[in-house]
């Protein structure tokens, strides 16, 4: 265990393993009679949070079954736990707590007391909660993440042009990233690495102006509202868990939201490592920072989405919804348990009215506040589909072109009643058909192998977008579809290919990673034929960040923590706030020709309309019946005609007869992609194996 403020870790570790164990002491707070049995569907429309209004400095809590609720006041963190001051809330037949007043406390700190029917008021008067409509938040890095709420004014933030970047979802190719990644490796040269100004500090090889040469219009950010960056101590119990998977303490990725309305602190700290024992987030700088890296990239004309988790909150903190109401705010089981389908420990009752407005209204915080241009939902179908359409319909009331996807899946799987419903959805059919499912057994089409039930004609379906029209696909509209071959979670396009050709098991150490990287002949053109593939089919692009060099997730073997797998390649990096996520340019220059290969792709999709509008009438497929891995179509769109081939057979080249006599350029092989032509080609043309082609008509 790291060492820790014990006097303050026990404090609240004893809260956390009794709060519910006893009921019926007296204590501080006395509570009122228990509440009714009807509160699960109680709703209010009052404000909540704190503002201010008529001189005063209001303060409001939803607790439906609470019999006493307190707001306490810290002037600094240093005075945290015990030395505060204490107001009583009154209660109101909504189940919304209020309390009224007339003091200036900008700059100072504030939680809440709640007790509840079942609770031990004695021991529960020592749990400080955390508002949940707090903008920002400090907290103490240590395990169970003790929080508090600061108090500011409002700010007006000089925003640069348009509120939002409006942009048709046809047109997005999104950039899926970490805030920290992108800047955090020393090969970036950022001068304030990890953190939101270091991510758009301009001029630098990492950041913002690497992902402005890329060509991408869009960046989709890891999770950022307010997270849970501490877990539980490795080998060790602490409330009730013993952790035997997770030796670095840590989360990284960041789907253990914490605060639905306040930006990570994390990002905004001058700090090349996060610090134990010390709070983050005192000055509430993480707002600004926030604002202003949002603006930046606006001002590059690149659009802002934000992946968010309401599906389930923060497992390893106290002070939280599970102490204002568990019966509320969480689905349970018949013993009082909480749900998992989530896989992390406490599913949220998306459909309690006052959680279904709590997500609504942080969704629209962050478009009005922060101009976030959209969203992607984790785990979307563990949310109620009331609580999605009520979604994207008051976020469309702001901006009409919000971007929305999510996983189609948690508790179910169903892109295609999100897209009944207006949403896009990573579509994990194109992925696994063309990719595969896994490395090892599970190969794809680049590979020359159907995985699962895939076909030639499933292959088609992916190049016009995954549509209903067509057999088993998923999508009313191909904008509903999110093509991508790699994202944050599981192995990188990269490594799945290192290890599906046999140059790695998951069991091999890399000691020289820098030569590990480097692509051979085979890996490279795998690599480029997944990538031809995705940029011509029709819906939105996303491409994890790296994946444009084949980036490599190897574990590193200097660090100072008990990893059994050092060295080895990660499919599961969410804990690790190290060089196994954060992204290192010297391997975009060794694998310089796949980056290259990338950025010509972008540009072809992004200067020829056809790839991102074409009619359905207007995608024609070419006859290849001599080999089902060879494909090719004919494309048009106003007054461009290309012509898209594919040979995917491992093995054997393939000649393709052109659709007419025409004279066409060559803009992308297996070697090279551009809008300059690379040759010409008329008749009859040659496609190696493991590659494609891609010809416009002159």
């Amino acid at each position: 265990m790291k060492r820790l403020n014990y006097s303050l870790f026990l404090a609240i570790l004893f809260s956390f393993i009794t709060i519910n164990s006893i009921n019926g002491a007296s204590g501080n707070m006395k509570s009122h009679s228990p509440a009714k049995n009807d509160t699960k569907n109680l709703y209010s429309d009052k404000q909540l949070g704190y503002f201010e209004e008529k001189g005063e400095m209001v303060f409001r809590l939803f607790a439906p079954r609470a019999g006493k609720v307190a707001l306490v006041i810290f002037n600094t963190t240093d005075d945290y736990p015990s030395k505060y001051t204490e107001h009583p809330l009154k209660k109101y037949d909504d189940g919304v707590w209020e309390v009224r007043l007339k003091e200036t406390l900008y700059g100072k700190f504030y939680g809440y007391k709640v007790i509840n029917p079942e609770d031990d008021p004695v021991k529960k008067d020592k749990v400080i909660i955390l508002d949940p409509y707090a903008k920002a938040v400090a907290t103490y890095n240590t395990y169970m993440n003790p929080r508090l709420g600061l108090i500011m004014p409002d700010s007006p933030h000089d925003w640069y042009g348009e509120k939002w970047i409006q942009r048709d979802w046809r047109d997005l190719i999104i950039y899926e990233m970490h805030i920290r990644d992108l800047t955090a490796h020393p090969s970036s040269g950022s001068s304030k690495p990890g953190t939101y100004h270091g991510l758009v500090e301009k001029g630098k090889r990492g950041g913002i102006s690497y992902i402005k040469s890329l060509g991408v219009n869009t960046v989709e950010l890891l999770p950022a509202q307010e997270f849970a960056n501490i877990e539980i101590p490795y080998k060790d119990s602490l409330a009730g868990r013993y952790n035997t998977w997770n030796p670095y303490e840590r989360n990284h990725w960041g789907y253990m939201t914490a605060a639905f309305f306040a930006p990570e602190a994390y990002y905004a700290e001058d700090w090349h490592h996060l610090r134990w024992n010390t709070w983050q987030g005192t000055d509430g700088r993480a707002v600004k920072h926030f604002m202003d890296m949002v603006n930046a990239f606006h001002q590059e004309g690149i659009g802002v989405i934000m992946d968010v988790v309401y599906n389930h909150l923060s497992e390893y903190e106290i002070g939280n919804l599970k102490e204002i109401d568990k019966e509320y705010y969480f689905r349970l089981n018949n013993d009082g348990s909480f749900k998992a389908e989530s896989g992390c420990g406490n599913d949220l009752r998306t459909e309690a009215p006052m959680l279904r407005r709590l997500i609504v209204e942080s969704v629209l915080f962050w478009m009005k506040e922060y101009n976030v241009d959209g969203f992607r939902f984790d785990l979307g179908k563990l949310l109620d589909w009331e609580t999605i359409e009520t979604i994207i319909r008051e976020a469309k009331k702001v901006n009409p072109q919000v971007v929305f996807v999510c996983e189609p899946w948690g508790g179910g799987y169903d892109p295609a009643g999100f897209s009944l419903r207006g949403w896009g959805a990573w579509n994990d059919q194109i992925r696994n058909g063309i990719k595969g499912e896994n490395p090892f057994n599970g190969h794809g089409w680049i590979f020359g192998k159907w995985y699962g039930n895939n076909s030639p004609q499933r292959i088609k379906s992916y190049v016009n977008g995954t549509l209903v029209k067509d057999s088993l696909g998923l999508f009313q509209k191909k904008e509903h579809s999110v093509n991508y071959l790699e994202s944050h979670d599981g192995y990188t396009l990269g490594d799945f290919i290192r290890i599906a050709t046999g140059y790695a098991t998951g069991d091999t150490v890399i000691t020289d990673v820098n030569s590990f990287v480097k692509l051979n002949s085979k890996q490279t053109k795998l690599n480029k034929l997944g990538a031809l593939f995705l940029f011509t089919a029709q819906g939105m692009v996303m491409i994890n960040s790296g994946q444009e060099y084949a980036r490599s997730k190897v574990i590193p073997t200097e660090i100072e923590v008990h990893d059994t797998h050092k060295g080895r390649i990660d499919h599961n990096s969410y804990e690790k706030d190290n060089e196994t996520n954060f992204l290192n340019f010297d391997h975009a220059d060794i694998n310089k020709d796949l980056l290259d290969y990338y950025r010509g792709l972008i540009s072809i999709r992004n200067n020829y309309e056809a790839f991102r509008r074409a009619d359905y009438e207007n995608i024609s497929f070419m006859k290849t019946d001599a080999d089902p891995f060879t494909l090719g179509y004919k494309i048009s769109h106003g007054n461009d005609i290309f012509v898209v081939l594919f040979n995917a057979n491992p093995q054997k080249d393939h000649e393709f007869m052109l659709p007419d006599s025409a004279e066409y350029d060559v803009i992308a092989d297996g070697s090279k992609a551009g809008t300059s032509a690379l040759g010409q080609a008329k008749g009859t043309v040659k496609v190696p194996h493991t590659s494609g082609m891609i010809l416009k008509k002159k």
